[in-house]
């Protein structure tokens, strides 16, 4: 359902930035809207995708923080980043380290702002706590065990693959297991020290919730930041740990809040404490199936497209 159109360039207006794109992230967001699987649905027709990066073609009234020719990365569009060119309102752009590629930066919006409002706004991480990333190998995952560490907490990381886990270690993570041993949870126990896990990242909760909760620690909290599909949990395992069960999408967040999550990913990239790791490239006609691999292949990483 998606096909290459030529369309009329975006005019800037006030308190808006149009953006040349050199790389767009595709997310599995983007696929869920595109089915018509989300809960709230652009009309159609219209151009997908939420991250990109390249450099500002235009600016209008109002808009100080970025230049003409400034490079940055896009969180956020009104126009639809699936295109060479897209237009954003002023605070869904931001600067792009000069040490950063076209390609990482468009692997920032939704993942790092994603672990980072997980982990910071919902979990409130504290530093020395421990915090299970069950399934972090892909981009949010990665982004969180860059975000964790550079906040002093201890990481375990589970993935899929030994190509997977050996990414993930390389990122920092403290302990690494294979989510496919049936005795993963009880490690990622033990290595919390026993007694309990602090935080734990889940993004395929309709499989895991329901086993996550029995592991984690008083005042254990879990972040449901993915899902597809409903599970069963018993309450007893919250009761007993007063814990808590929080739910998040970014598509909440608030400006306020905006500001400060894509400030402090600016600032820790400039610094070389994140570094977004791109699995694949392909050709923006080629998202389609970019969608199909995003959803089924688990890539270690993130999926761009180059227009």
């Amino acid at each position: 359902v998606m096909k290459v159109e030529e369309i009329p360039e975006p005019e800037v207006q006030a308190g808006t930035v149009s953006v040349k794109i050199e790389a767009v992230g595709v997310n599995p967001v983007d696929t869920y809207i595109r089915s018509g699987l989300y809960g709230v649905l652009p009309l159609l027709p219209y151009t997908p995708g939420m991250d990109a990066a390249g450099t500002v073609a235009a600016v209008g009234d109002g808009v100080s923080h970025v230049a003409v020719g400034d490079r940055v990365f896009v969180a956020g569009t009104i126009s639809g980043a699936y295109a060479e060119q897209c237009l954003c309102a002023s605070n869904q752009v931001y600067p792009l380290a000069d040490s950063v590629s076209s390609a990482q930066g468009a692997a920032l919006g939704v993942p790092y702002g994603t672990a980072y409002r997980a982990i910071h706004h919902r979990a409130r991480v504290r530093p020395n706590e421990s915090v299970l990333i069950h399934g972090a190998s892909g981009g949010v995952g990665i982004a969180a065990v860059q975000l964790l560490k550079a906040h002093g907490a201890t990481v375990i990381a589970t993935a899929g693959s030994d190509e997977g886990m050996a990414l993930v270690q390389a990122q920092g993570a403290d302990y690494v297991l294979n989510h496919h041993e049936p005795e993963h949870l009880s490690q990622a126990h033990a290595a919390a020290g026993g007694g309990g896990i602090d935080v734990i990242l889940e993004m395929l909760a309709n499989v895991n919730l329901g086993n996550d909760l029995p592991v984690l620690g008083k005042h254990g909290r879990v972040v449901v930041i993915g899902s597809r599909g409903e599970v069963t949990i018993n309450p007893r395992d919250l009761m007993t740990r007063d814990a808590a069960i929080l739910g998040m999408t970014l598509m909440n967040v608030e400006d306020e809040d905006r500001a400060e999550i894509y400030g402090a990913i600016a600032s820790e990239l400039a610094a070389g404490s994140l570094n977004p790791i791109v699995s694949k490239e392909y050709a923006l006609q080629d998202a389609p199936q970019a969608h199909v691999d995003v959803m089924e292949s688990s890539p270690n990483g993130k999926l761009v497209l180059i227009p």
